[in-house]
């Protein structure tokens, strides 16, 4: 059954067909309007909670199933290319509708949430299972704006948009808010990181039932007319008697390959790789970076999602209110690469920002992105509804696919450029947990030529120590240790055995000095052709001992990994900034872009069109006999 033949809702239709046939044939009031944009909304935070719920607990995802971080980039990576031409699949939804897909695919990613991917066993099952909810998440990422289109006239579009967008800011803002919570100061086993994806799959089963129940859809009749303000509804449903789909459809795709679509959606995609970049590996960098802990990463994780989501709402009120899109943009744009720029000069080697500096600066940077992108979503949707208002989800499958494919490159040059968090993530924790119990090993780092000479010459240090009374001895009468030299312990003339013996300490004392003298011949030797080193060793003697009492493994895995993670906390601040000025560039494009779409830069002329556009309406109607 094709989109133009597709039978609408009607009162005769039952329960269970409903469920599958969910096409209006009227334009809804406000009231059930608002009700099914807010299905929409509440879907699309849902599938983005589930696609970002890793986040939360990636370090412990990297370390159970003992993934680099090189493999875990280029793992999104392939499934953001994956969600491409999910999102160039939802542009079909322009011919065969859209409700049903958001529903099924509610139901499908929960599923996997819930069920399946705490099961995986292995790294590869894991990231496969993964694929799966970015497929279905591309999808939806089409389907979703374009329902929220259908159901908003252009005065009125950004602030419909604006509640949009609060699907993936308010997705990782839940992400965050839920692992603060639910995730303890003290993991004690990396399995935990399936608590939170059961947590999630929790929720999206319940909205899936939601959205089964509720959601609806507009005919193709009418979502594929240009509606302007409220006022139109009358004339569009007119129009819609006689709407030839198939006409309006045709050549759909080859009408939108144009520069002022492509470029837009090229350029907005760049304009978020800051904000990919926080969703995905926000809390490695500030763990790597900082040291934050699990916990403390989503702690930090509330300020910013929750600054993006109000600006993204407040922006869509103030653009619509004003009837100007590019405005919005120029200072969101502005305001965020500036904030980008302050926020990367404070990855520097040695540099310890407070949990607020950084949490104000990612705020603040989050909320200028909220005030570009808002208006944006509104600006393209109505460039492509001036193309053809018939291939919306086409427009917006062109954007996802240009969207997930940047964010695909994007990934697979991240561990290029940031090549050090493996050893921290992986290692790192152990590292600093062995050097807190115990201190001689922070010690050895900064003395390893001591070091070199303990684990040379510690026993004889040993030996030194319990011969130091001989050594003493010794030392103090070297003229008559020569003489004794020339004897051997029996052939000593008596009168020299006294005075040696004397010398040493006097009677049994003595004697059994040069008795221990004699049975440790060579050790004395030896002690006494390496005094230079004992005696730079001398000054260390609690700490070697201390070092000597360090079990093995752990002096060995010290060893062996601590230089790796040494050296990665050194190189990683130069490489995330460098990551982050790539970011700032992509901001710089975007505005540069912003040209392109359709809309006013200012309010009375915006006024004016609104003005003119009524004016048409009215004539129309009056032709039509409804006036």
């Amino acid at each position: 059954m094709t989109a133009a033949t597709a039978e609408p809702i009607s009162a005769q239709r039952s329960f269970a067909s409903s469920l599958i046939h969910r096409q209006l044939d009227y334009y809804p009031r406000t009231g059930p309007r608002f009700f099914y944009l807010a299905i929409v909304v509440i879907g699309t935070i849902t599938l983005y909670y589930e696609l970002y719920v890793g986040g939360s607990v990636s370090t412990l995802v990297l370390t159970y199933f003992g993934m680099t971080f090189k493999f875990y980039v280029l793992s999104l990576a392939i499934g953001n290319l994956l969600g491409a031409f999910g999102s160039l699949f939802a542009g079909l939804t322009d011919r065969y509708g859209r409700a049903n897909l958001v529903v099924f695919g509610l139901l499908f990613a929960a599923i996997f949430v819930e069920f399946i991917l705490p099961m995986a066993t292995n790294r590869y099952v894991f990231i496969l299972e993964g694929f799966i909810v970015g497929v279905v998440e591309g999808i939806c990422l089409v389907a979703t704006p374009a329902l929220i289109r259908d159901f908003s006239p252009q005065v009125g579009r950004a602030t419909a948009m604006g509640f949009w967008t609060t699907g993936p800011v308010m997705g990782s803002l839940i992400v965050a808010v839920v692992g603060s919570i639910t995730i303890p100061a003290v993991i004690t086993s990396t399995h935990f990181w399936t608590h939170e994806y059961r947590i999630c799959g929790v929720v999206g089963l319940v909205v899936f039932v939601i959205a089964l129940l509720g959601l609806r859809e507009l005919s193709p009749q009418l979502r594929d007319q240009l509606m302007v303000t409220l006022r139109d509804r009358a004339l569009i449903e007119m129009r819609a008697k006689g709407l030839d789909i198939e006409a309006a459809l045709k050549n759909h795709w080859k009408q939108l390959i144009k520069p002022d679509i492509i470029i837009s959606a090229l350029a907005v995609s760049v304009m978020l790789l800051m904000y990919y970049a926080l969703v995905g590996f926000l809390v490695i960098y500030v763990g790597s970076i900082f040291g934050y802990s699990v916990h403390t990463a989503n702690n930090l994780g509330y300020w910013p999602w929750a600054f993006n989501a109000g600006a993204v709402i407040l922006i869509g009120l103030l653009s619509d209110r004003l009837r100007v899109r590019k405005p919005f943009m120029l200072v969101g744009g502005i305001g965020a690469a500036v904030l980008i720029v302050l926020f990367l000069e404070q990855a520097k080697v040695g540099a310890h920002p407070a949990f607020a500096t950084i949490a104000a600066l990612l705020s603040i940077m989050l909320f200028f992105m909220g005030v570009a992108y808002t208006p944006w979503m509104a600006s393209f949707t109505e460039t492509v509804e001036h193309r053809n208002p018939a291939a919306i989800a086409a427009g917006l499958a062109i954007w996802g696919w240009v969207l997930r494919v940047v964010v695909f490159a994007s990934f697979l040059f991240i561990p290029v450029v940031i090549n050090t968090v493996t050893p921290i993530v992986n290692y790192g924790t152990e590292i600093s947990t062995d050097l807190a119990n115990y201190p001689a090993l922070n010690w050895a780092k900064t003395h390893p030529t001591i070091v070199a000479l303990g684990q040379k010459y510690g026993a004889l240090g040993i030996e030194a120590t319990k011969l130091s009374p001989e050594i003493a001895f010794a030392q103090k009468y070297p003229a008559l240790i020569t003489q004794l030299s020339k004897y051997t312990a029996a052939t000593i003339p008596s009168k020299l055995l006294s005075t040696a013996i004397a010398d040493a300490g006097g009677g049994s004392k003595g004697l059994g000095v040069l008795t221990t003298m004699d049975a440790n011949e060579s050790t004395l030797l030896q002690i006494s052709a390496h005094q230079a080193q004992l005696k730079a060793m001398e000054p260390y003697t609690s700490e070697l001992t201390a070092l000597s009492k360090v079990p093995v493994n752990v002096t060995s895995f010290v060893q062996t990994f601590g230089p790796q993670v040494s050296s990665a906390l050194t190189k990683s601040p130069g490489q995330w900034r460098t990551w982050f000025w790539v970011c700032f560039g992509g901001v710089i494009f975007f505005l540069i872009s912003i040209p392109l779409l359709r809309g006013r830069w200012r309010p009375r002329d915006a006024k004016r069109d609104e003005q003119e556009h009524e004016a048409m309406v009215q004539e129309e109607l009056a032709k039509l006999g409804m006036t």
